[in-house]
């Protein structure tokens, strides 16, 4: 074995990796609480700030002690994005070993988990969120040579994302990396349901934000790519919106939940 792989596998068992998960875990609980707030809200007809990974982080520090709590939610992000990452290259951990499907999801959310602890520590910084609109970045990628061909690339991604959260949650697949010999009959009934209800709303806005990159690149207009924010404000707008909305809103806090209590029966 080389050493630089034997060095990968120390560290992907270290004790310290699986707190860094836990920790993350609790983070990213509390972004989908918040996010999930905020969609209700928008749902009421009360949304003046984005329902969005972004906003939530925003709408902590604007709170009392926010900007400690910001610092937490950080480090929070940072640790889990750091543990998703070594799970995405090493492949195991010191509980469990993940398939080839488990690593590339582990890689894409350890980025975007980075890119999120980044847009908080721009906040911290007083620069904003960090980054700039989903139509600002289409537009710009659209202008590339071979553009269009990349951003439905990034949409059928996102739409297959979505449908693998849905499997995921349906088949109550997330179950697999839980210690489920470890719960109560009660409490595993508990997390299952938070856990589907979870993942398949997550699903609905994959789908969504994945569907507007098509179209962006087939139409080859900007406009309609969206974020997380800008999904939510779809379903607000279809038919029976506010209900359709209220139900994902409701999936975000319960997955939010979910997460709170995976960060304790996790297999790390």
């Amino acid at each position: 074995m080389a050493l630089g792989e034997a060095t990968a596998n120390r560290a992907a068992r270290a004790p310290a990796t699986g707190w860094l998960g836990r920790g993350g875990l609790v983070a990213r609980g509390v972004v989908y609480a918040v996010v999930g707030l905020l969609a209700v809200k928008l749902a009421l007809g009360d949304g003046g700030k984005a329902a969005s990974q972004q906003g939530a982080l925003k709408a902590v520090a604007g709170q009392p002690f926010g900007k400690v709590l910001l610092v937490l939610l950080a480090a929070g992000l940072a640790g889990y994005a750091i543990w998703r990452l070594i799970r995405g290259a090493v492949g195991h951990g010191r509980e469990d070993r993940d398939s080839a499907t488990d690593r590339v999801a582990a890689l894409a959310s350890g980025i975007s988990y980075a890119a999120l602890c980044a847009a908080a520590v721009a906040i911290l910084a007083g620069s904003g969120s960090g980054s700039g609109s989903p139509k600002q970045a289409t537009g710009g990628v659209l202008d590339w040579t071979g553009g269009r061909v990349l951003v439905g690339i990034a949409g059928a991604a996102f739409v297959g994302v979505g449908v693998y959260q849905a499997y995921k949650g349906l088949s109550r697949k997330f179950l697999e990396n839980s210690k489920t010999a470890e719960m109560s009959a009660g409490v595993e009934r508990a997390f299952t349901a938070l856990g589907v209800a979870g993942h398949v709303a997550r699903s609905v806005v994959f789908v969504l934000i994945g569907y507007g990159l098509v179209k962006a690149a087939t139409d080859y207009d900007a406009k309609r790519a969206v974020g997380l924010d800008g999904a939510l404000r779809r379903l607000e707008q279809a038919s029976y919106g506010p209900l359709l909305l209220g139900i994902v809103a409701a999936g975000f806090l319960m997955f939010a939940a979910y997460s709170m209590a995976d960060a304790r029966y996790r297999k790390v």
